[in-house]
């Protein structure tokens, strides 16, 4: 602090941590020899951090003095947001946020020096058994001592690494945002705790302007929206999967033909394969070590089995039925077929987060020599799918986790291999250290929507770990058996989250070629019936998905109902279109398109579909 102060008093105020030797910590730290020092101010990605991580401690200040007795487990900074999971002797709703708040606000007034303190873990674990904090204490047996930090502001002190903002009186804009429930530690069988959820930001004009985006993602909301526009709904009888409507199944569908389009002109082979089998082949592709536990399994005629979670395994079955050429490679396997993961309960969020989906999934069997060329061949296909849908992407390298297949080696030749590729390929690109697959590095691709949130969607796996494990081998040009490389490839990922991101980038409005419905005419009443089927019926033969509205209501009704329902065009007929051959065109975002005749409509709108064009 005293050298921000040196360099400038607006850098001062700015401050509120700082970066030694590439590390964020307290500005109130001191230095005892040279460093590479960086201050950090509250605009960046760090400073903001560091600001909301302060704020959770504040509102855990604040609840513990409204409700004493409640004790506090973890309080993390997740995003743009800051959560802490309680127990709290009251049953918090957001009727109680008001009155939080303004106690926050108070201990801000109160501007409490926020002082870090390193302590034994003997005499951490006796100050915490003395404040009766049971969650505190699990935390401290899996630490080691010497690494034991505490936190204090007033009467207030917790346990935790750091780093925070010197004074309470530094946050300024905050505000809580929900209430839910969630496991100690993720684990259903541990203690049901409350999670408060909240934001802050340097000023309110910033935390104003992301509750504004809040409300507009609170109206995009795919669970509400899906359900609405007749697409999907879930059902407490089938927990974490989705029930698809007609008009969802035809928003499905033509994605997954738009994927199918596009594999099959690159060579890809489509196959379908069991969705059940022995943990026999789970032992062997490694799942049953690495991925049990997320995997439905169940007992049947003394046998163990599993509902797949991937079709890797399979493939590799398939692969290896019949002795393969180097001419043969690269063989591109692609499936759609059922996937079902088991999520906990409290995790599933609509099609974001479901126990039961579909991907675009393929395995691409290589030679070492082709790998670059179909690392190529993929982010073609995520350059056609993305920019048709209006999607920009970026990309992640991840590299091997601390849990893995394999030898270091072959790890580090893939993930050579992966970033060779990537360079040739003159794409950009971040080093994500340790988030690998268990048996490969892997691209992740990050898509960015409407509201500038980013979803991680598509990924592209490198492995060298299943062609071992399942004695996978191909003839080289010599006569020998060589080894292929396998390359795990989906462009949307999961389907089913891929549409929730579509419904709410689009907010329900997809571009025509999407849309289950893409026109409905309105007949202004009973006597121009006949004239609207027609009309519907020459659409349709056109190719184009068009429906009649024959309720008996107002023509304003009709049109405000399709408004409503997404419906990129509505043509309005009656005396003066039924005489002249014409329709009356609206379109949903455009208004009044005039007159048109009914066979050139047609045709123009015929020709959006099939070049997949944007509003």
């Amino acid at each position: 602090y005293e050298i921000a102060e040196q360099i400038g008093p607006k850098l001062a105020q700015a401050a509120v941590a700082a970066k030694v030797d590439g590390k964020v910590t307290d500005l109130k730290r001191p230095l005892d020899r040279d460093v590479a020092l960086e201050i950090v101010t509250v605009d960046s990605p760090e400073g903001l951090e560091v600001l909301r991580h302060s704020t959770a401690h504040l509102m855990a200040q604040a609840i513990r003095r409204l409700y004493p007795g409640t004790k506090l487990a973890i309080g993390p900074v997740v995003g743009e947001r800051f959560y802490y999971d309680i127990d709290c002797p009251k049953s918090l709703t957001v009727e109680d946020f008001p009155a939080i708040e303004a106690e926050m606000a108070k201990i801000v007034k109160e501007n409490w020096e926020i002082r870090r303190e390193e302590i034994s873990k003997a005499d951490a674990e006796a100050l915490f058994r003395e404040m009766d904090e049971p969650f505190k204490l699990e935390i401290l047996e899996g630490l080691q001592d010497g690494e034991i930090s505490l936190y204090r502001q007033g009467e207030f002190v917790d346990l935790c690494r750091g780093p925070h903002v010197p004074t309470t009186g530094y946050i300024k804009a905050f505000k809580l945002l929900s209430v839910a429930g969630a496991y100690w530690r993720g684990d259903s069988s541990r203690p049901m705790l409350q999670r408060i959820y909240g934001t802050a930001f340097p000023k309110q004009s910033e935390l104003e302007a992301y509750l504004q985006r809040l409300e507009e993602a609170a109206r995009r909301d795919h669970r509400r929206l899906g359900p609405a526009l007749g697409l999907f709904s879930f059902h407490e009888e089938s927990p974490g999967f989705a029930y698809w409507h007609p008009k969802g199944q035809i928003l499905y569908r033509t994605l997954e033909n738009f994927s199918r389009e596009l594999q099959e002109a690159r060579g890809y082979q489509e196959v379908a394969t069991p969705w059940i089998s022995r943990s026999q082949l789970w032992e062997q592709s490694g799942h049953w070590e690495h991925y049990r536990e997320n995997m439905f399994r169940m007992e049947y005629e003394g046998e163990s089995l599993a509902v797949k979670p991937m079709n890797c395994p399979n493939h590799c079955l398939m692969y290896k039925e019949q002795t393969r050429s180097y001419r043969d490679l690269p063989i591109r396997f692609a499936e759609y077929g059922p996937l079902s993961r088991y999520e906990l309960s409290g995790t599933l969020h609509g099609l974001m987060r479901v126990r039961g989906f579909h991907q675009d999934d393929a395995h691409l069997y290589v030679r070492e020599d082709q790998i670059e060329q179909e690392i190529f061949g993929v982010l073609e296909l995520f350059d056609v799918v993305y920019s048709t849908l209006g999607l920009k992407y970026s990309i992640k390298l991840s590299t091997r986790p601390e849990k893995f297949l394999g030898t270091v080696e072959t790890w580090d030749r893939a993930e050579q291999a992966l970033m060779r590729a990537l360079e040739k390929a003159g794409r950009p690109y971040e080093i994500n250290p340790g988030d690998g697959a268990f048996y490969g590095p892997k691209l992740d691709i990050y898509v960015t929507d409407a509201l500038e949130r980013v979803w991680q969607c598509a990924t592209v796996q490198l492995d060298y770990q299943l062609p071992e494990r399942f004695d996978l081998t191909y003839v080289d040009a010599a006569g020998s058996h060589k080894r292929p490389v396998m390359i795990h490839r989906a462009i949307f990922g999961s389907l089913e989250r891929f549409i929730g991101i579509l419904v709410e980038h689009f907010a329900g409005a997809f571009p025509t070629w999407l849309a289950p419905v893409q026109a409905r005419v309105i007949p202004v009443g009973i006597n121009y019936f006949e004239y609207a089927y027609g009309v519907a019926e020459k659409l349709k033969r056109m190719g184009i998905r068009v429906e009649v509205d024959s309720r008996n209501e107002k023509v304003g009704y009709k049109i405000r109902d399709a408004q409503l329902q997404k419906i990129p065009y509505m043509l309005v007929v009656g005396e003066k279109e039924a005489a002249s051959g014409t329709v009356a065109v609206r379109h949903r975002s455009r208004g009044d398109l005039g007159a048109q005749d009914v066979e050139a409509f047609g045709r123009a709108v015929a020709d959006e579909i099939a070049r997949r064009a944007l509003d």
